[in-house]
C-alpha cells in the first residue's frame, strides 16, 4: 500500500510470517498520520463511542497522528480524502454513506489507502457487497457479554503484545457467513471458552489483508469503555492503524517458505471472462472477446482452473487454462527470491488455440484485480510462453526500465532485446512510450514436458528473471503510475496466470534477500 504525503513514499508490505517481538518496525517510518475516525450510526449506538475518540485522540500524542473525529458522511469524498492515510469506523453502525461517498471510498482504498474496522464496524453498510469483501463480513448476533478465549496467530505485531491465547470479556460477534476467504486470520475466538457462539472451530476475531490496492484490519474487540484503558488493546489498534497507515512493512522469515499447500492456503483465486466456448457456466457470462466483458470475480473458479494435485508426496498447482485467471498471493513481497519450477501440458484453449502456449508470473502486482483485460493487476510480467521464456512485459500502470538493444524486424517494426550493457530504455505500453516488452537475450527453455527452473530477484527497485540458472532479462526503476504520480515501487503481490493452456508449477519457494547471489549479479553485470 502507499500514499503520497508531503512527498513521502511510503513502502508497499511484504509476507507476514512470523512474530515481531524482537523487531522495532515503528522506527522504519515516523511521519505524522492522517487518520479519520468516523462513528457515524443509523442503529445501535454504541456507548463506548465518545471513550473511544477521546482515547485515540489521547494516543495520537505519543503515536504522532493528526486525528479528525467525525460523524459526518459528507467527508467521504475524492477531495477531502486524498491527505487521509487511514480511515476508521469506530463502532459505526447501519447505513451511513450514499453512492458518491462509496465511490469515494473505493477510489481511495485504490489509490492506497488504509482502512480500520472497530467492532460493529461489520455492522455497517450491511447491504453493499464490496463493502463485506473490504470489511471481511457482516454481524449477524451476538450473545451477552463475557469472558472468552482466543487463540493467537502471530503474523502481525497488532498482536505480538499476547501469547499463544488472549483471554478478553467483551461482546462476541456471530457473522452471516464465514469471513471472507482472502482475509488472514491473527485471533480466533474458541467456543468450547464461552456461550453462544454459532460459527463453530473458524470463529474468526481479528484479521487483516491487502485489498484492491489498499490495507485492511479488523477487530471484534472494542465494545466496551473499559476495552480502551487495556494495554494489550491498545498496542492492537495503535499497531493495527499505523500498518494500515504504511508505516511499517510485514517482515518475512528467514530462509525458503514453500508456498504451495493442498488447500493453496496462502493464495486468492480471481477468474477473468470465459470465453464463449468455455461449458458447463451456468448462466455466467461469457464473450468472445475474454478482454472485455464481466469477470468471475474473487473466489469465484466453477471449472476448477487452479487446483492441487499431489506428486511423488509433493503439492503441484495444476493450470487448466480454460479461462484466464490469476492466483494471487494473500501476502505481498519485497526484497525476496522467488523460485519455482514450471511445466508445459499438453491442452490448450480458445481464444489462444492455435496460438503458442501462454503463462506467466506477475510481480510487484498493485491496485485491484482486474485492471489489466479485466482480469490481471498492474504489475511487471516474467513471461512464461513458448519460446519467450523470461521476456518482461509491463502490464497496466507498473513499469521499468530494461537494458537493450534496438532491433527491427523485417516489417520495419522496432523490439528490444535484453542486453546487460545496452542503453536503458523505459518500457510501457503507451503513447509516449516505444513498447511495454523486452525479450529475453537467449533461449534457456527446455523441451515441452520437462521441468524448468524459473526464477525471480528482486532487491529495491531491481529484479533479475532467470531460466534454468541464466539471467535473460533485468527490470530497473521498477515505478507505478497512479493518482497522477509516479512513484518507485520495490515489492507487491505475485500472481501466476492462467492463459489458454495447461501449466504446472512445483516446489514454489520464497525467501528474503539483502542482495542478489553473486553469480546473478555477475551474468546481469550488476555493482
Amino acid at each position: 500500500m502507499m500514499r503520497i504525503k508531503s512527498g513521502l513514499i511510503l513502502a508497499i508490505g511484504i509476507l507476514a510470517l512470523v512474530s515481531f517481538s524482537n523487531v522495532d518496525l515503528r522506527a522504519q517510518n515516523t511521519e505524522e498520520l492522517n487518520v479519520l475516525v468516523f462513528s457515524k450510526t443509523n442503529g445501535w449506538r454504541h456507548p463506548s463511542i465518545e471513550k473511544g475518540q477521546s482515547t485515540l485522540k489521547e494516543w495520537s500524542k505519543s503515536q504522532n497522528w493528526n486525528v479528525v473525529l467525525s460523524e459526518d458522511s459528507l467527508v467521504f469524498s475524492t477531495d477531502r480524502l486524498r491527505d487521509v492515510d487511514v480511515v476508521l469506523f469506530l463502532n459505526t453502525t447501519g447505513d451511513i454513506l450514499g453512492e458518491q461517498e462509496q465511490q469515494a471510498l473505493i477510489e481511495y482504498m485504490h489509490q492506497g489507502g488504509g482502512f480500520v474496522g472497530v467492532h460493529s464496524a461489520v455492522d455497517t453498510e450491511m447491504n453493499w457487497p464490496w463493502f463485506r469483501q473490504m470489511a471481511g463480513a457482516r454481524f449477524k448476533n451476538h450473545p451477552k457479554v463475557q469472558e472468552a478465549r482466543s487463540a493467537v496467530s502471530h503474523g502481525h505485531p497488532a498482536v505480538a503484545q499476547w501469547g499463544d491465547s488472549l483471554t478478553f470479556t467483551d461482546e462476541w460477534y456471530n457473522y452471516q457467513e464465514p469471513v471472507v476467504a482472502h482475509a488472514n486470520v491473527v485471533l480466533t475466538l474458541d467456543e468450547k471458552s464461552y456461550q453462544g457462539g454459532n460459527m463453530g472451530e473458524n470463529h474468526p476475531l481479528a484479521w487483516y489483508h491487502y485489498f484492491e490496492g489498499g490495507r485492511v484490519f479488523y477487530t471484534g474487540l472494542g465494545h466496551k469503555k473499559e476495552t480502551y484503558n487495556d494495554p494489550g488493546f491498545k498496542t492492537h489498534l495503535t499497531e493495527a492503524i499505523n500498518w494500515a497507515g504504511g508505516r511499517y512493512d510485514l517482515q518475512m522469515n528467514e530462509g525458503w517458505t514453500n508456498l504451495l499447500d493442498a488447500n493453496l492456503s496462502q493464495w486468492d483465486k480471481y477468474l477473468g471472462v470465459p470465453h464463449s466456448s468455455v461449458e458447463g457456466l451456468g448462466d455466467a457470462p461469457t464473450s468472445d472477446n475474454v478482454h472485455e466483458g464481466t469477470p468471475l470475480g474473487l473466489h469465484n473458479d466453477p471449472k476448477n482452473v487452479f487446483r492441487i494435485e499431489e506428486e511423488s508426496g509433493e503439492p503441484v498447482l495444476a493450470i487448466t487454462g480454460e479461462i484466464y485467471g490469476g492466483l494471487t498471493s494473500k501476502q505481498e513481497y519485497g526484497n525476496y527470491h522467488f523460485k519455482t519450477e514450471f511445466r508445459w501440458g499438453e491442452k490448450k484453449w480458445e481464444p489462444r488455440l492455435n496460438q503458442k502456449r501462454d503463462n506467466g508470473i506477475l510481480y510487484h502486482c498493485q491496485g485491484p484485480n482486474g485492471v489489466f483485460w479485466h482480469v490481471w493487476m498492474s504489475s511487471l510480467e516474467y513471461q512464461v510462453q513458448e519460446g519467450d521464456m523470461g521476456d518482461f512485459i509491463a502490464l497496466a500502470d507498473v513499469y521499468g526500465d530494461v537494458p537493450v538493444d534496438r532491433m527491427t524486424n523485417e516489417k520495419g517494426k522496432v523490439y528490444f532485446v535484453y542486453n546487460p550493457n545496452g542503453e536503458l530504455i523505459p518500457l510501457k505500453w503507451g503513447k509516449d512510450y516505444e513498447s511495454g516488452q523486452a525479450s529475453k537475450n537467449k533461449l534457456y527453455e527446455k523441451t515441452n514436458g520437462e521441468w524448468n527452473t524459473l526464477e525471480i530477484i528482486c532487491v529495491g527497485t531491481t529484479s533479475l528473471h532467470v531460466v534454468n540458472g541464466h539471467v535473460v532479462n533485468v527490470v530497473k526503476n521498477a515505478r507505478y503510475d497512479l493518482g497522477g504520480k509516479t512513484i518507485p515501487i520495490s515489492s507487491g503481490k505475485i500472481q501466476i496466470q492462467s492463459e489458454a493452456a495447461e501449466a504446472y508449477y512445483r516446489r514454489m519457494q520464497v525467501q528474503p534477500i539483502e542482495d542478489f547471489p553473486n553469480k546473478y549479479k555477475k551474468q546481469a553485470k550488476l555493482k
